[in-house]
């Protein structure tokens, strides 16, 4: 304890001098926060609103909306200083009845363990105890790895399966997971739909969420759009891939938290709001969210780091560092806490950048860099006090203080009695997501020229060099082994060139994780709409390419024989399609999908029986199983049966032999008039299998990561589950 001391008394002078080059500064003329009349006492949460004292909450019968008449704050509370933005002025005693559909959620000794996640203990949240009541921001701060996105996880329900939780979770005073709809989670990172304007891309995320009629939805996206002040961007295009330039990153952040919003959720939780945003537009996002908040949502949050203007629109806070909860109150009431222990927040100092630099450890290695540096003061003394001190006296002066026995009294009052448990709002049919997706996306290949129209244009310039260069052939016995090549080299450069559309398949992926995270996609219904949506494009694709060539190269002139290659080459486009779907899900990384999906092209068109007739191909590997997996063997030879089998070649002028013979020293092919169609249908049950298994993938192992379990056990072992 004297080390303790010493050390917060060493503190206290250092962050006199940082504050002032010239001179120290008496503690008593530090920047601290409290309210009037308050100015030597610690502030608890005695101030903070109650729901016996301060709110009062009626309950209509048959809705699970809640009226509540709030007190006034004092006008300090949402300021730090004279820069800083303030609260709407408000007549002195005066009531703000408004009706909110927020809910009052608690978490009670909650700790979070996952396996490997940290060096020298599996304990990622350790016996944190909060609140958060509805018409309020709730932040968890604090530094890198220190355990903000696991607590938020857990309240939320949505930590992965292989995570032990222990403890209470209570909304609305029971432990009760909540229902579809009735609350919101942001992800850090968000993958919007850069083709889409605003507006379409909140009004197809409606569709996907709600049920009811199309029109009934368009009032809801409006009042998204408003409620994020996202009415100058709402006709614009999201951008951000194939054009040059798309919204800003504010903009776009506040488009991922409306997306939430058009279900009207009771809680939002948001995981860093602020990230990658300039402090201009985090300023901006932090007043649309205290904009949300008066309308009555409960919001949770994570942050990092803060401005002071940001920092002053916060009602309370949770600080972390390495699991611990080093704080829980009021944003005034932390610093009134941080100058007990003895670490005062210099003036003209940032509060968020006074509490992590007082409890982030990486600082220690800036002081052993330092530490034979000197300053026009002698030394750096803003930067040389012991983290692991600051951390453990914060510690120990919030489990003592009386903040931490108002925490523990306000969630005993808050789950002493249940009050209206949440009800789901609906979820649109699987037919309607089907449709949804299915035109969305058709509309987005529409707009997409970099990955569609580019892919197009490609196909159709190979397949002019192909059909020019091996044009004139004719139809006697020597052109044979010519069209053979020219079917072959048709069939494996356009399967080769569909790579082009991998980053594509890649962004509409991470589309349905982000979706299905939140329960508004499934992997059945992706795979259907994805489907359905890419057989359009696929036939323009096939019947332009195929016609080109058909002409060009001059096969048999039959509109039967024209039309089964058509179908052909539009069942191996489709077969190559779910491949690269496979391939897709599997790798995250777009330069390792593409060069496996070069790799396994090469392998199959090697086996395909056009370098090697099947027959004479090595057993083991090449003909057992590739050559049988590959699907240019069963495309190739399904064409070339389509063009030879029922014809005839002279040899001199007494011999005929039929086309299949002509074949046997260049491609192996069945005699059987059927055999074309059996190829069709291998190629079609190729295409389902492909499917099939990326729905495996997509079911067992991307919508593992979000867990559907969100009530918790004291003291229970619990392993989330879908």
């Amino acid at each position: 304890m004297e080390e303790i001391q010493s050390q917060s008394d060493h503190y206290r002078s250092s962050s006199s001098s940082a504050s002032s080059p010239a001179s120290r500064v008496p503690s008593s003329n530090f920047f601290y926060l409290r309210k009037p009349g308050s100015l030597r006492q610690p502030i608890s949460f005695e101030d903070s609103p109650e729901w016996e004292d301060n709110v009062d909450v009626r309950v209509e019968e048959g809705s699970d909306s809640i009226h509540v008449a709030t007190m006034p704050a004092s006008p300090s509370l949402s300021k730090l200083n004279s820069g800083s933005l303030p609260s709407p002025h408000l007549p002195e005693g005066a009531a703000i009845p408004r009706k909110i559909a927020g809910a009052s959620v608690a978490w009670k000794d909650l700790t979070v363990m996952i396996k490997g996640k940290r060096k020298y203990s599996d304990k990622v949240v350790k016996s944190s105890t909060g609140y958060a009541l509805p018409g309020t921001m709730t932040v968890i701060m604090g530094p890198a790895k220190s355990g903000k996105s696991a607590l938020l996880r857990a309240i939320a329900g949505r930590l992965h399966s292989s995570a032990r939780i222990y403890g209470e979770v209570f909304v609305n005073g029971a432990k009760s997971h909540m229902p579809y709809g009735s609350y919101g989670f942001v992800e850090r990172e968000t993958t919007l739909i850069g083709s889409l304007t605003v507006r379409e891309f909140l009004y197809y995320s409606a569709l996907l969420q709600l049920p009811g009629f199309f029109c009934q939805k368009k009032s809801v996206v409006e009042d998204a759009i408003h409620t994020m002040s996202l009415d100058d961007y709402a006709n614009k295009l999201i951008g951000g891939h194939c054009y040059m330039k798309g919204l800003p990153n504010g903009e776009r952040r506040r488009v991922s938290i409306a997306r939430e919003l058009v279900t009207r959720p009771h809680v939002l939780f948001i995981d860093e709001p602020l990230y990658r945003l300039d402090s201009v537009s985090a300023l901006l996002m932090m007043v649309t969210l205290k904009k949300l908040a008066s309308t009555g949502c409960t919001l949770i949050f994570t942050i990092y780091q803060s401005s002071t203007e940001v920092f002053g629109l916060f009602d309370r806070i949770c600080l972390l560092s390495n699991g611990n909860t080093l704080f829980f109150g009021e944003t005034l009431a932390c610093l009134q806490h941080f100058s007990n222990a003895g670490f005062p927040c210099p003036i003209m100092q940032s509060p968020s950048d006074h509490f992590l630099r007082a409890i982030n450890t990486d600082f220690d290695r800036i002081i052993a860099m330092c530490k034979n540096w000197q300053d026009d003061n002698g030394e750096f003394s803003s930067v040389n006090m012991d983290t692991a001190v600051a951390i453990r006296t914060l510690e120990a002066t919030y489990k003592s203080s009386a903040d931490a026995a108002a925490v523990e009294t306000m969630v005993l009052r808050l789950t002493d009695k249940e009050g209206p448990a949440l009800k789901s709002k609906g979820k649109a049919s699987n037919a309607t997501r089907i449709a949804v997706l299915t035109w969305r996306s058709l509309l987005v290949m529409s707009r997409e020229w970099k990955y569609y129209w580019l892919r197009l244009i490609l196909c159709m310039l190979l397949t002019l060099c192909i059909g020019t260069v091996f044009s004139g052939l004719g139809h006697s016995l020597s052109s044979v082994v010519t069209r053979v090549a020219a079917i072959f080299v048709f069939v494996s450069f356009c399967s080769l060139l569909s790579i082009a559309g991998l980053p594509a398949l890649k962004r509409e992926i991470k589309i349905y994780a982000c979706e299905e995270s939140n329960q508004h996609s499934g992997a059945l219904v992706f795979l259907l709409g994805q489907l359905f949506s890419s057989i359009p494009f696929l036939f323009l694709i096939s019947i332009s390419s195929s016609l080109v060539f058909y002409f060009l190269i001059g096969l048999r002139d039959e509109f039967s024989l024209l039309m089964y290659f058509v179908l052909n080459f539009f069942m191996s486009l489709l077969v190559n399609e779910g491949l690269m779907l496979v391939i897709a899900t599997l790798w995250q990384d777009l330069f390792w999908s593409v060069l496996t999906l070069l790799c396994i092209h090469v392998v199959m068109i090697l086996s395909a029986g056009y370098f090697r007739i099947r027959n004479a191909i090595p057993g083991p590997v090449w003909k057992y199983p590739i050559s049988y997996i590959a699907f240019h063997t069963y495309s190739i030879q399904g064409l070339l049966e389509n063009e030879y089998l029922g014809t005839s070649f002279a040899v001199g002028q007494v011999r005929t032999i039929s086309g299949f013979q002509a074949l046997q020293s260049a491609y192996n092919i069945s005699s059987d008039n059927n055999s074309k169609w059996e190829n069709l249908l291998v190629l079609f049950l190729m295409a389902v299998g492909y499917r099939i298994l990326v729905f495996f993938i997509l079911r067992f192992c991307v919508g593992r990561k979000i867990p559907l379990l969100r009530s918790f056990q004291c003291n229970r072992d619990t392993t989330n589950t879908r």
